[in-house]
């Protein structure tokens, strides 16, 4: 790394960098953990074949395949959530996967997409103060 003579620190990096405040982070755990139990809470009766997800699923007219698929993307990708170095892949995966739930919501299957709405902000804000950059 090229530092300039007097300066001890690589030039562009603030003296702060990487140094997260001890509210910001424990705030960032309530978030990972709180959407990590949402997530299991939804992705595990997806797979688990619950009677309402089924339903639910024969509703959106893709295929059990697809209740398969979400309900691993959000049980793994939660998990995901409670390890920092792979919390920002889960929370985009995850935000993505709830672009696609609020779509559903509103266009096919009905109901509330508040939730969808809700995790979308939650773990956008996750992959926002989790990103490896």
């Amino acid at each position: 790394m090229t530092t300039l003579t007097g300066y001890s620190r690589p030039l562009g990096v603030s003296d702060d960098a990487g140094v997260r405040s001890p509210g910001r982070t424990i705030v960032l755990w309530i978030l990972q953990v709180g959407a990590a139990a949402m997530f299991l809470a939804a992705g595990v009766p997806k797979l688990l074949g619950a009677p309402v997800m089924v339903q639910m699923f024969n509703a959106i007219g893709i295929g059990q395949w697809f209740r398969y698929l979400t309900g691993s993307i959000e049980v793994l990708a939660g998990l995901s959530l409670l390890v920092p170095s792979v919390a920002f892949y889960g929370a985009i995966a995850l935000a993505t996967t709830m672009a696609g739930a609020i779509a559903t919501h509103l266009f096919i299957v009905g109901g509330s997409a508040v939730p969808a709405i809700v995790l979308l902000a939650v773990t956008s804000v996750i992959a926002l103060l989790r990103r490896p950059w």
